[in-house]
This record gives structure tokens, sequence and C-alpha cells, in this order.
């Protein structure tokens, strides 16, 4: 069943570093773009974290967040990289010097600088296994929901499919007797004209006209594609790319039937059909 593209996922969970809560947001996109907003203390996962997000989703704009919350039952230990604060430091003793209006600031403004403060030692290796874990599992909730609103769209676009298809038949039902009308008319109208005019050479007029508004292979192109849709529907696999390309060839063939319609009742039928395949690419872009 396809899926969306549209989800939301969440975990939380203790770590050696806290208390750590995931949110993963994702809207449709052509490709898989993934955006973080993470603690300190977690930046050197990012890598890991977005290859482990790679395997599971191909498509998609993500937005992951991630909340860090000490545990006060595990109070931490700070440390300060005091080679980092004498380069503070120095920077701002240098300012200060060359501009006396420059303010020194208050030391605790440092402290809000990446890396200038870290929790006491932990196991990197193990701190990795546990957010990967909680990255696992904010993904299950997020593909759950994916699933759950692609089986939706894919009912709503199912019955899009059901409605062209039945525009199609009322179109192949419609084309003897709108044939036979134009045969008719074309035959007075140049019965009119020209009363001794060649019996055969009014046959080959009439059957010129016939064919420039012949959909014979429009319709039956369209009947193919409306398908291969319905079959793709039903497929477990990324198919948004693919029922986008069938949405395309389909408004290609319901324009050129449109184009060749020479009766009130068969250009309708042609606008009901843009219609529905309008609607059915609406939400083929929220598929994965």
């Amino acid at each position: 069943m396809p899926r969306s593209m549209t989800a939301y996922g969440s975990a939380e969970g203790p770590t050696a570093l806290g208390h750590l809560r995931l949110e993963m947001r994702t809207v449709n996109h052509r490709f898989l773009e993934i955006s973080t907003k993470l603690p300190e203390e977690l930046r050197s996962l990012e890598p890991v974290m977005r290859e482990r997000i790679g395997q599971r989703l191909s498509r998609g704009k993500l937005d992951l967040s991630a909340r860090l919350r000490s545990d006060p039952e595990r109070p931490a230990t700070l440390i300060i990289n005091h080679a980092l604060l004498d380069q503070l430091t120095g920077l701002v003793d240098e300012l200060t010097r060359r501009n006396g209006r420059l303010a020194a600031g208050h030391a605790s403004d440092l402290l809000n600088w990446p890396g200038l403060v870290t929790t006491g030692e932990y196991d990197v290796e193990e701190v990795g296994k546990q957010v990967l874990a909680l990255i696992d599992r904010a993904l299950d909730s997020l593909e759950a929901q994916r699933e759950r609103e692609g089986k939706r769209l894919a009912e709503v676009m199912s019955e899009r499919v059901a409605g062209l298809r039945a525009a199609r038949l009322a179109a192949i039902e419609l084309l003897p007797t709108i044939r036979q009308g134009l045969r008719d008319k074309l035959m007075a109208k140049l019965a009119e004209i020209v009363a001794s005019v060649d019996p055969q050479r009014i046959e080959q007029e009439i059957v010129f006209a016939l064919q420039k508004m012949d959909v014979d292979e429009e319709l039956d192109r369209l009947g193919i594609h409306l398908e291969e849709m319905a079959r793709t529907l039903t497929r477990s696999e990324p198919v948004g790319r693919r029922l986008d390309f069938l949405t395309q060839e389909l408004h290609r063939e319901a324009n050129t039937f449109g184009s060749k319609s020479t009766d009130a009742r068969t250009s309708q039928l042609a606008v009901d059909m843009k219609v529905l395949i309008e609607q059915i690419r609406e939400q083929v872009q929220n598929l994965e």
C-alpha cells in the first residue's frame, strides 16, 4: 500500500546523557531532505542518525528535533574546556583593547558558547546505541502514520480512477451516435452547397472528417494507463514517482481527447476527466 510523506513520530527514553525525547515531522518533497535540531552533546552522532533515517525513508522533508533533560538522580559532572576558554577570553580582551566602548560582558555569557562546558565522561558507543534505538522507535511511529494516511489516499485515488473509467466508457458508448450524426450533417451540408457532387468524393470528405475526430487510440491508452494506475495503488513499495508519470500520461490523453471533440457531450466528458486527473495529481504529490 502506498505511504504518505506527511506524518509525525516521536520517542523518548533514558540515555547515559539523560532523558532524551526525539520528534520527527515529514512533509512532501521530491527527495529525502533531513534537517536536525540537536543539543551539543548529540552533534557527534548526527551522521549515524542521518544514515539510519536514510535506510528507512526514501522521500520527504524531515525535521528532527531532540531535547535532552538531565537525570536529577544522576547529576552530571560539568567540565570546562580550558583551551577554548583561553581563546575566548583572549579574543574578548583584544576587542576591549581595540575599542574601549566594547564591554567585556559577563562570564556567564561565555558558558553558552558551544563546546565550552561538557558533561563528564561517558561511553560514546553505548550512547550511540541508545540514541539509534530511539531513532528506530520514532521512525516506527512515523512510518505507521505514513502507512495509515497512505491507505486513505489510495482509497481516494481509487475512487477517482473509477470515475475516469466510467467517463471513458461513456465516451465509447457515445462515439457511434456522434459519428453517425456528423456523417448525416456533412451529407446534408454538402448537398446544399453542390447538388451535383460525385457521391464518392462526398464519402471521401466524410471519411477524412471522421478520421480527424477519431479518438479510439486516446481512449485505448486511457484504459491502459488506468489499469496500470489501479495495479500501482496496490503495491507496497514507494510508488509516488510512478503515479506522477501515469498522471501526466492520463492528462495528455484527456487533453487530446478534448481537442478532437466535436460534440458538447464528449467535450464535457473531457472536462470531467481532467478534473478527476487533477485531483489524483494533487494527492500523488503527498505519496512517497
